[in-house]
């Protein structure tokens, strides 16, 4: 098999300012223990290493934390938000485990109820027909598929949805682009952090509801949504955008390019604007 290959990754910078004479450091946030390097073993039995989540990437919504829940699904249950990026695991006494997720155009072309059938350990994956067929430049290396591992878009766990005994084609799964969650992509369904959906994967079993928002129930629930400049999204009216100069304005709307084979872009819409929803049904 090909080796994958690998797109250009983001740059990503930091720059600080202080008085010459007073020299100012600037500490970097703890990552959460549950963030940090571990190794997992994959799927041949083999030592797998996992990065640990960069600080950078675990912003509020992003990062796993039990919240109130007011919805009416049972203990026990997934509640996926496309729209608002967020997934919940229901849990007893009106809370829930929520994790960041970040979504790709799939991940909008569904919504209803349904139940895990499958659970994956290092998944294999391969593009569909239909995603060899239009773009064969990018995904026909892959034709003969995807082995686990860190290499694998589906990162370390996967869970596939069905409905009625039959696959939605709707995934909740790992990544290996963590700078991704929180964010909306060109291609996939329901990404988290690895360290996330091996703790979700752990949580659940086959026959797990999981009830998937249409956008009206986003919004009746979490109310609209506005896309930060740098592409996640927060409760409108919590942004307080800034005039950005010409240049930074230019660098914002400059498409994502990431290492993940079918994340290929970032899927931006304007600041000020609700998110809306995008159909693809091109999904492995």
């Amino acid at each position: 098999m090909r080796l994958v290959s690998l797109f250009t990754a983001v740059a990503l910078g930091l720059a600080a300012c202080g008085n010459s004479s007073q020299p100012v450091t600037l500490g970097t946030p703890p990552v959460p223990a549950f963030y940090e390097a571990r190794t997992d073993t994959g799927p041949n039995g083999e030592p797998i290493q996992i990065p640990a989540v960069r600080a950078a990437y675990l912003t509020d919504r992003n990062q796993r934390q039990q919240v109130p829940y007011n919805g009416s699904e049972a203990p026990g249950t997934i509640v996926v938000d496309p729209y608002a990026r967020v997934l919940y695991h229901v849990q007893p006494g009106g809370m829930a485990m929520r994790y960041g997720v970040a979504v790709g155009r799939a991940g909008t072309g569904y919504s209803g109820t349904a139940t895990i059938a499958r659970k994956a350990h290092w998944p294999s994956w391969r593009p569909t027909d239909n995603m060899i067929r239009t773009q064969p430049d990018l995904y026909q290396q892959f034709s003969d598929g995807l082995s686990g591992g860190m290499h694998n878009p589906l990162g370390s766990r996967a869970l596939y949805l069905y409905e009625g005994g039959r696959d939605t084609y709707y995934r909740i799964h790992g990544t290996m682009d963590p700078s991704s969650i929180g964010k909306a992509t060109s291609a996939g369904c329901i990404r988290l952090f690895n360290q996330d959906v091996i703790d979700l994967f752990e949580q659940v079993e086959t026959g797990t509801t999981v009830r998937v928002r249409s956008q009206e129930e986003s919004i009746r629930m979490e109310g609209p949504m506005t896309e930060t400049p740098e592409g996640y999204v927060m409760p409108a009216g919590q942004v307080q955008p800034a005039p950005a100069p010409a240049s930074a304005a230019v660098a914002a709307s400059a498409p994502m390019q990431v290492t993940d084979p079918y994340a290929v872009t970032t899927v931006s819409t304007p600041a000020s604007m609700p998110v809306t929803t995008m159909t693809d049904t091109t999904y492995p």
